[in-house]
């Protein structure tokens, strides 16, 4: 798991940003860092529509920072762009739906009694222009949200 000062694991994965495209976090850096990755476990329940919701309400004050937000889950892009358009998302969703970034940043779960497995722990990694970990933190609790203050303050610091 990826800590403030490491260097964000790169990875390549499909974007949900109302069509598809393809989405690589290295070459997004110039352009868009800091950018906010918030992992969740799946669309379309509670609390990942509050959270995800939520970044929607506070995405001007990210946008202000020049900061660009993107939410990641298992996913497939075609539920993610439903999952935007049903909850007015302006921001882009990432499709990780062979698990390769959860297992490259080390926060997979599992729903053992739901039998859903290698799902997102609930997570947020402010990665910032050089590729490094300007900000993170995962909870082990599905139904805790960040301190969405927190983020916005450690995108602040990167102004």
């Amino acid at each position: 798991m990826p800590e403030t000062g490491d260097a964000a694991p790169d990875f390549t994965a499909p974007l949900a940003n109302g069509d598809i495209e393809e989405f690589t976090l290295s070459d997004r850096l110039e352009d868009e860092a800091p950018i906010v990755l918030a992992f969740f476990p799946g669309a379309f329940t509670g609390v990942c529509t509050t959270e995800m919701c939520t970044f929607q309400d506070r995405l001007a004050a990210f946008n202000d920072l020049d900061a660009n937000v993107y939410g990641v889950s298992r996913d497939s892009p075609f539920t993610l762009n439903e999952f935007r358009e049903q909850n007015d998302l302006e921001f882009g969703l990432i499709s990780d739906y062979n698990k390769e970034i959860i297992d490259d940043y080390g926060i997979e779960m599992d729903f053992a009694d739901l039998g859903v497995y290698g799902v997102a722990k609930r997570s947020v990694f402010v990665v910032d222009d050089d590729g490094e970990v300007a900000y993170s933190w995962v909870s082990d609790d599905p139904g805790v949200e960040p301190d969405y203050d927190e983020v916005e303050a450690a995108v602040e610091e990167l102004a």
